[in-house]
């Protein structure tokens, strides 16, 4: 614990005085003013970035588990799960069909059952009723 309370209080010191060197050379005119506003405005970008990670920690990647009750319960097939993770990278009809190695008429077809076992209109709000139903990370 004191070890990590000397290198905050060293490292708020070094700040403090970059800032006063710098406000010091400021006043006797060797510095122009734009300076002075870049390097402040780059300390506290960077300060601000710095707590903002400490006290935001990106998430740890737990892996993806599709709700396979979900997928189940709505009668969903692997194809028809293949196309909605398509549908949410925002692939269209005739990259879907490419890439799965079907006609784009058959895709169409997928996408058409998934609005109805879904029971939504549209692609984005299909994406959207997977996501929160857990069928596509």
């Amino acid at each position: 614990m004191w070890r990590v309370v000397v290198a905050y209080g060293a490292g708020l010191a070094a700040v403090a005085m970059l800032l006063e060197y710098m406000q010091y050379r400021h006043l006797i005119r060797s510095l122009q003013t734009e300076t002075y506003i870049v390097v402040l405005a780059v300390v506290f970008v960077g300060i601000g970035l710095w707590v903002g990670m400490r006290i935001n920690p990106s998430p740890a990647g737990e892996p993806f588990e599709r709700n396979v009750r979900a997928v189940a319960s709505l009668g969903l097939t692997a194809r028809e799960c293949e196309v909605l993770e398509c549908l949410a990278r925002g692939e269209s009809n005739k990259e879907i069909a490419r890439a799965m190695e079907v006609s784009p008429n058959t895709v169409k077809t997928h996408v058409a059952n998934l609005y109805a076992k879904l029971g939504v209109s549209g692609r984005g709000k299909a994406v959207e009723a997977a996501r929160a139903l857990a069928l596509i990370p």
